[in-house]
C-alpha cells in the first residue's frame, strides 16, 4: 500500500517529468510527510490533451458521492480498480500521475511491538510518478485522487505485501490515454513499473505521526538494515 509519501520536487524537476508548459505555481513547496486526506499535486490531461498540474485531496471521493465516503479510498488495488464502484469511472477516463520522490512503509518491531518506518525511494532519490486516478465531485465541490497499488516485488515484500505502482516515464502518455481500457490499461502498469529499482532504509519514528513535517524524515537510522 502507500499510506504516506514525500515530494520535494522543484518546478524544474516537475517540468522535466511531464513537460508542462504552464507558468510555475507560486506555492510549490517541499513536502516531507504527506498523509491521506491532505492536498497533493497530480498531473492529468486537459481538454486539449496536454499534461496539466492540478491539486486535490488524497483520498478519492467519487463524482457521484453525496457525502465523503467512510471507506478507505486513498489506495486503489490494480486487481479491482476497473470494477470497484468508487474507482470504476475514474479508471475509464480520469487517470493521473502523482509526483513524489519517496514513500513510507512500516514493519512491526519484534522487541517492543511498535511500528518502524522505512523510506523507499529510487536511486539518487530521483523524482518519479505514482500511477493514480482522480475525480471531481460537483456535489461537494471537491477534487480528489488515489494511488494505485499492486502486489509487491520480491525485494520489498518483507516490508509490505503491496506497493504503489511507480510508472516508467516512457509510459506516462499511454496510461493517461483514455482510449486504452481494461486489461490493456492494467498491463501498462504491471509491465512498466520501476518498483524493482527501489532502495530502502529505516528512518526515525517521528514519521509515524502524520503531523510531523520535519526536514529529516529521509535521514537513515544507523545500522537499520
Amino acid at each position: 500500500m502507500c499510506g504516506r509519501f514525500t515530494n520535494e520536487l522543484t518546478w524544474a524537476e516537475i517540468h522535466a517529468l511531464y513537460s508542462i508548459h504552464d507558468a510555475p505555481p507560486s506555492n510549490l513547496q517541499p513536502r516531507y510527510n504527506i498523509a491521506p486526506t491532505q492536498t497533493v499535486d497530480f498531473v492529468h490531461l486537459d481538454k486539449a490533451g496536454n499534461m496539466e498540474l492540478n491539486k486535490g485531496r488524497w483520498w478519492l471521493i467519487p463524482f457521484w458521492a453525496k457525502e465523503v465516503p467512510k471507506a478507505t479510498l486513498f489506495n486503489a488495488r490494480i486487481e479491482t480498480a476497473d470494477s470497484t464502484p468508487a474507482f470504476r469511472e475514474a479508471f475509464k477516463s480520469r487517470r493521473c500521475l502523482i509526483p513524489a520522490d519517496g514513500y513510507f512503509e512500516w514493519t512491526t518491531n519484534e522487541e517492543d511491538g511498535k511500528k518502524d518506518p522505512w523510506l523507499l525511494h529510487l536511486p539518487e532519490h530521483r523524482g518519479f510518478s505514482f500511477a493514480g486516478l482522480w475525480a471531481h465531485n460537483d456535489n461537494l465541490g471537491v477534487t480528489s485522487c488515489t494511488i494505485i497499488t499492486a502486489p509487491a516485488v520480491d525485494h520489498i515484500s518483507h516490508i509490505h505485501s503491496r506497493m504503489p505502482v511507480i510508472l516508467e516515464p516512457e509510459h506516462y502518455a499511454a496510461w493517461l490515454d483514455g482510449s486504452v481500457q481494461g486489461t490493456d490499461a492494467k498491463r501498462i502498469l504491471l509491465d512498466n513499473h520501476l518498483d524493482d529499482q527501489l532502495e530502502f532504509h529505516r528512518v526515525g519514528r517521528e514519521v509515524n505521526s502524520s503531523r510531523y513535517e520535519g526536514t529529516d524524515t529521509k535521514k537513515p537510522l544507523i545500522n537499520s538494515l
